[in-house]
């Protein structure tokens, strides 16, 4: 069944799963959720130009569907064997903090060199991944796939399907601990990567000065099949002094210094920055493009980004969140050379049992580094927060800043995305909004 789907496939490169966005000749998918059913859609998005719909509900198998037992599995079958069609090399990377931010750098530095696809936007999970491959095309030398977890098993899966050659773990962190039960748990889930790359991959990159991950490559014997880090270069450093909040490296390669200015916000973004410039000398890019390509990214979608009016000046972090990131980015703050630095901090979710305990280390942390102007967001946060100034949501949030306005202020945004702490960077920034 998977080779007659991959006829239509092979037409037109197309794959949909939403009815309301069906380009002329794509595959339909018609997948199911816990508030819906795709099936129910499967006539309107032939109707809409589909060149077949691919359904597992024999009610709803009109003229042009293909019925198979279940239309999840088969898109990914499908793009697994669209994967063993490919010449591209795949380079998987997960990690709790950092995947997206070094997935982007790493397609900055091989698109100097090479013809690279790169997840788009979070496409990162069991239906994000299997779309991912389908849109690498044959022209393709290498393809970057982000793969997210929030339970154990989800990386075998995604492994599984996206069949990597390299593999990146930027860090393990206290991420999704509701839904994989314990930091032992995601320990053993991120490290499902490794256990992949073993048996059937070809190489590991990853930062040997990260213990927990040295312990995983040693556990899993992978020692010959791992490139750290400093394999290409020879010492690294912050550099500081400068009035810029952003991330400055130097950088020692064959005993010459190069400097690397960024546009990324905090430290911790410099093991996401030497990422990069690992992969692409694995690859054979140019020093100099590796520079280039990394001076010129800019970071978007409301992480690590920095904006300053004649107002205040927001760094925005506020994409995701987790106890992990939370810490780094608070600590990263208190370095920060800055007058009038305030906090404005969103809740964290899919936490479970953890969250409590979790969201009152962070108000510990507060203390610890003397924050004073602090805002805290989200029901989270709502029994802990001791005696910062708290609000439920974001919008209740938003009244209070309207009230009492932010002048002359560094402030840090950082949530979940679900708080959605964007909605005041406007009136953060700017008069009359």
């Amino acid at each position: 069944m998977i080779e007659k789907i991959y006829q239509f496939y092979i037409q037109n490169p197309v794959v949909t799963t939403d009815s309301r966005n069906v380009p002329g000749g794509a595959i339909f998918f018609a997948l199911r959720g816990d508030n819906f059913n795709g099936n129910l859609f499967a006539k309107s998005a032939l109707d809409a130009g589909a060149s077949v719909a691919v359904v597992d509900d024999p009610a709803y198998c009109v003229d042009g569907c293909i019925l198979v037992d279940n239309s999840l599995k088969a898109l990914q079958d499908l793009a697994n064997y669209h994967r063993h069609k490919l010449n591209a090399k795949v380079i998987g990377i997960t990690g709790s903090n950092g995947k997206t931010t070094t997935k982007e750098l790493l397609f900055a530095v091989l698109a100097t060199k090479y013809n690279v696809y790169a997840t788009k936007g979070n496409l990162n999970n069991h239906i994000g991944v299997p779309l991912t491959l389908l849109s690498v095309g044959p022209e393709t030398d290498i393809a970057i796939v982000e793969m997210g977890a929030n339970h154990p098993g989800d990386i075998k899966e995604l492994v599984g399907i996206a069949e990597p050659d390299y593999g990146l773990i930027t860090n393990i962190g206290r991420a999704h601990l509701g839904g994989f039960g314990s930091f032992e748990g995601v320990i053993a889930a991120k490290a499902e990567l490794y256990e992949y790359i073993v048996l059937s991959g070809d190489k590991v990159f990853y930062n040997r000065h990260n213990d927990l991950l040295s312990e995983l490559v040693m556990r899993f014997n992978l020692q010959g099949k791992s490139i750290p880090y400093d394999t290409f270069f020879q010492d690294v450093e912050v550099v500081r002094g400068s009035n810029s909040h952003f991330l400055r490296l130097r950088v020692i390669i064959d005993g010459s210094s190069i400097e690397i200015q960024t546009s990324l916000i905090g430290d911790y973004n410099a093991e996401n920055v030497l990422a990069a410039i690992t992969v692409g000398r694995f690859f054979g890019v140019d020093m100099n493009d590796i520079k280039a390509a990394i001076q010129a990214y800019r970071p978007t979608n409301n992480r690590s980004q920095c904006v300053s009016t004649t107002k205040n000046t927001v760094i925005m972090d506020a994409y995701n969140a987790n106890p992990s990131s939370m810490e780094v980015a608070l600590r990263n703050f208190a370095k920060l050379d800055s007058p009038n630095k305030r906090v404005i901090l969103g809740e964290m979710f899919e936490l479970g049992q953890y969250s409590m305990e979790e969201h009152r280390r962070v108000v510990e942390l507060l203390r610890e580094l003397d924050f004073t102007n602090v805002i805290l967001v989200g029901k989270g946060f709502e029994s802990v927060c001791d005696n910062f100034l708290y609000f439920s949501s974001s919008d209740e949030c938003l009244l209070h800043l309207k009230d009492s306005p932010m002048a002359g202020s560094t402030v840090l945004l950082k949530g979940s995305r679900g708080v959605q702490l964007e909605k005041l960077t406007d009136v953060l920034l700017y008069d009359n909004c």
